[in-house]
């Protein structure tokens, strides 16, 4: 991933897979393997050992990555995911909707 599209504590959106539609903050991106992990949503089952703060042991629901290429980030005037292009703010990069121009950095 040569460019960073999005960063931790974005809203995204996604385009594809069995999420489709749905939308999230992005918890973790993992740049090495091209995946994210977002927040409610590729929701795992996982269970638990029996640990003195959790008796029971159980099942429960976890966030698992999904590839970034399956995710937009959400642009708040156009109320849909869109592409982002890079621009300049004075000495700072910028992140700029490509539809209207919303600024995402700053």
């Amino acid at each position: 991933m040569s460019i960073e599209r999005v960063r931790k504590n974005d809203t995204v959106i996604a385009v594809s897979g069995a999420d489709k539609g749905k939308s999230g903050k992005v918890l973790q991106v993992l740049p090495v393997r091209e995946r994210v992990i977002v927040e409610g949503l590729c929701m795992r089952k996982k269970t638990l050992r029996k640990t003195q703060d959790n008796p029971q042991g159980g099942i429960v629901d976890k966030e698992s990555s999904l590839p970034i290429s399956n995710i937009m980030l959400y642009c708040p005037d156009c109320k849909k995911g869109v592409r982002v292009k890079r621009g300049k703010n004075g000495a700072n990069s910028v992140r700029n909707c490509v539809k209207c121009g919303y600024l995402f950095d700053g």
